[in-house]
């Protein structure tokens, strides 16, 4: 990780098209601006991993929800023990 110190109104460039700017300092607080071209996805780290957190638990459904739904699958409109021959 690179580690730089910047004042209020100095600029940070990330390869060709991304510059980051301090915008505002109050207290312990930074205000910074991304200047990024819209093919560049620019996320706050806390939204990331809450959306990431929120998807795992979707696609993990608890047991008795697994159960409940292979229940109502099991039993078709001919019951779970039908011989689906004629």
């Amino acid at each position: 990780m690179l580690v730089l110190s910047r004042r209020l109104g100095e600029s940070v460039v990330i390869g060709d098209d991304i510059v980051i700017s301090v915008l505002e300092v109050r207290g312990d607080v930074v205000r910074i601006g991304v200047d990024a071209p819209r093919s560049v996805q620019v996320r706050r780290q806390e939204l990331v991993e809450e959306v990431a957190a929120t998807n795992k638990s979707a696609a993990s459904p608890p047991p008795a929800a697994v159960a409940d739904l292979s229940r109502l699958v099991g039993k078709g409109p001919a019951g779970p023990t039908a011989d689906p021959t004629p």
